[in-house]
C-alpha cells in the first residue's frame, strides 16, 4: 500500500449540507436559521453571558476582593526535605537550577526555605527567601545561605 491509496473509513466522511440553494432544496429561504433574530444573521457570535434578556449571572453575583498582579508566589522547602535531597543526590550546594535538573521543583519556582527539620552537614543553599529561623539553623550547621534576586 502507498500513501496515494489511503482512504478514510467508509461512512467517516460526509458531504456538508448545502443550505440556501433555492426552495426546491428544502433548505432555501432562511436556510434553516429561522426568521430574524441574532442567530439568523451572518457574523453572529454567542455572548457567553447572554441569558435571553434576563439579568446575567455574571452581573447578579456580588463582586468582592481583588487580585494583586505583583504578588510573588514562593515554593516552600523545609530543611528536612533539603537535607534528604542533599544526601540522596550528594549535593554540597543546593540551587534552584540543580533541583530543576533533577525534576524536584518546577522550572521558574521562587523558593523560600523554612525551618522544619535539621541539617546534619554544612550545605550552601541558594534561594529567593529564607525564614529567620531557617537561616539561623543553616548557619548553625556550618552551612551558608545566599539570596537570589
Amino acid at each position: 500500500m502507498t500513501l496515494d491509496q489511503l482512504r478514510p473509513a467508509h461512512g467517516a466522511v460526509r458531504t456538508n449540507k448545502r443550505v440556501g440553494r433555492g426552495e426546491g432544496s428544502k433548505k432555501g429561504g432562511t436556510a434553516g436559521r429561522g426568521h430574524k433574530g441574532d442567530q439568523s444573521r451572518s457574523g453572529y457570535r454567542r455572548n457567553y453571558a447572554y441569558e435571553g434578556g434576563q439579568m446575567p449571572l455574571v452581573r447578579r453575583v456580588p463582586k468582592f476582593g481583588f487580585k494583586n498582579i505583583f504578588r510573588k508566589e514562593y515554593l516552600a522547602l523545609n530543611l528536612d526535605r533539603i537535607s534528604r535531597w542533599a544526601e540522596k543526590y550528594q549535593l554540597e550546594e543546593i540551587t534552584p537550577e540543580k533541583l530543576y535538573e533533577r525534576r524536584l521543583i518546577p522550572k521558574n519556582a521562587r523558593i523560600k526555605v523554612l525551618a522544619r527539620g535539621r541539617l546534619e552537614k554544612p550545605i550552601t543553599i541558594q534561594a529567593h527567601a529564607f525564614s529567620q529561623k531557617a537561616a539561623a539553623l543553616i548557619e548553625e550547621a556550618g552551612g551558608r545561605i545566599s539570596k537570589i534576586g
